[in-house]
């Protein structure tokens, strides 16, 4: 509830205004704060969750050996389930969490039918679980994204069912008088999603297509089930903190019309640069090299958009935890996608095709850009669900310098590796044993399982932090945001 105005702010009708927008926006808070608790403690388990079977399945690709007398623990497994654990339990529900805080508030609109949202977490959730238990059983699908068996998914489809309809009705009946760019991007990702995952599953789980079909159809869903569901909500949250937290809008509304409609035209066909040199007809693979050239477009007009809107305050990364996790984010976002683009160039997919580069590429995407984000918004968003601060800057700064560090360190480590390896796989007369390739390559992996305990020391860092939050009340007279450093002014607009 908001205090009642003092005689000075009665005389100051900007402030008077200023103090009921405040109002309403803990009125619209404090409304969502249940379901989004709900999502939120999800994801921080499912996090802790991915990231064990992350560093079984990292040991095990240096040391076979490595717990290699549980069955339910082989590489296969271990790693389909950390990808299934990390990308639908931790990813998708931060991703609900965040899209339908940032909807009810841009949209002006109070939280209207939450059972909804309760009833699709629990289905989500038990989904989840029963994929999750079903690949470690070995009924996994051994389809690359698509893993969960077929008892698991219908689950999954009643959850979104619901969660789209509230985001609907969230947003048909907001009082905003405008669309806010990040609006887009979330409305058109939960239009996306169960497009790509419903199309997915009919052309390859419940009536498989034949033949090379079964490829198009896997990369068409596993490379848009990043770019046209996780990239559309990252942005939709860069796009709201980063001028929140500043203070300032963003730089231009144009620029972020084209951005937004030329990854809606170009994104949908580039996954098939995947397929270059396989058994797929030659004019599919040119629209797809030249949708990932086209994709240049509106990763630039994004990467200008955010820079000019930091131009001027890169000062501020030195207090907000939500700006520096949200930067690193946003810069990830820019360079990944560059780097995608390149991918597709035919020479440069011959070598790095197949190797280790594809697999730090696709965790500079998931991890770099979108997981970045996600912590950032839960750093902003949290303090005002429970209206107390964090309790520990430290954590927080361990949290980021541990997962930057780590993440950097991985996907250095693996890129470099897989050109290595990409070079030697051509090269016959050379390497004419395959061992000798994976010999060549295990130093990488020992960095990549050094970088995975650095970012695990992060990820249980974060789960402190977080859980310490919810348990412990509010401090006295602790009403100004947790900042690396002062000035108390960063993040005090709600």
């Amino acid at each position: 509830m908001a205090s009642a105005p003092s005689l000075v702010q009665s005389l100051k009708p900007s402030t008077s205004t200023d103090s009921a927008t405040r109002a309403e926006l803990s009125e619209i808070d404090a409304s969502t704060k249940a379901p989004a608790l709900f999502f939120l403690i999800s994801s921080v388990l499912w996090l802790l969750v991915g990231t064990a079977f992350a560093l079984i399945a990292s040991f095990k690709m240096h040391s076979p050996e490595f717990l290699g007398d549980y069955e339910w623990l082989t590489f296969g497994r271990a790693r389909a389930a950390h990808l299934n654990t990390v990308i639908y339990g931790w990813s998708v529900n931060a991703a609900f969490a965040v899209a339908f805080w940032l909807m009810a508030r841009l949209s002006r609109s109070v939280l209207r039918h939450p059972t909804l949202l309760f009833v699709a977490g629990a289905f989500w959730n038990i989904g989840v679980s029963l994929g999750v238990i079903g690949i470690l059983r070995g009924d996994s699908t051994s389809i690359e994204w698509l893993e969960f068996p077929s008892y698991a998914t219908p689950l999954l489809f009643v959850a979104y069912a619901l969660i789209g309809a509230w985001a609907v009705i969230t947003f048909r009946f907001g009082k905003s008088k405008h669309i806010y760019v990040s609006q887009w991007y979330i409305l058109a990702a939960l239009f996306w999603f169960p497009w790509l995952y419903s199309v997915a599953q009919i052309m390859m789980i419940f009536d498989p297509a034949r033949g090379t079909v079964q490829a198009l159809v896997n990369w068409w869903f596993a490379h848009n089930v990043l770019g046209l569901w996780f990239t559309p909500i990252g942005l939709a949250a860069v796009y709201y903190f980063l001028p929140k937290v500043l203070g300032k809008p963003i730089h231009s509304y144009y620029l972020s019309v084209l951005g937004f409609w030329s990854l809606a035209f170009f994104y949908n066909w580039a996954g098939v640069h995947h397929l270059i040199g396989g058994p797929v007809p030659a004019w599919v693979q040119t629209a797809g090299i030249a949708a990932s050239f086209m994709m240049v477009v509106p990763v630039v007009v994004v990467a200008i958009n955010h820079h000019m809107t930091m131009v001027g305050s890169f000062g501020a990364l030195k207090y907000s935890p939500t700006l520096r996790f949200i930067v690193f984010g946003a810069v990830s976002y820019t360079l990944t996608s560059l780097q995608g683009s390149s991918m597709a160039i035919r020479s440069w997919a011959e070598v790095t095709h197949f190797t280790h580069y594809t697999v730090a590429h696709a965790h500079w995407g998931m991890y770099s850009f979108f997981t970045m984000v996600m912590f950032g918004s839960i750093y902003y968003i949290m303090p005002r669900l429970m209206h107390k601060e964090w309790p520990s800057a430290r954590m927080i700064s361990i949290h980021f310098w541990a997962t930057a560090i780590g993440i950097i360190i991985y996907v250095a480590g693996l890129s470099w590796g897989g050109i290595e390896q990409g070079f030697a796989l051509n090269n016959v007369e050379k390497y004419p044993v395959f061992l000798d390739i994976v010999e060549l390559t295990k130093k990488y992996l020992l960095s990549r399982s050094y970088a995975g305990i650095l970012i695990t020391v992060g990820h249980i860092a974060f789960a402190v932090n977080f859980t310490w939050m919810l348990i412990t009340p509010s401090r006295k007279g602790a009403t100004a945001p947790t900042l690396f450093r002062n000035p108390a002014s960063m993040e005090m607009t709600r």
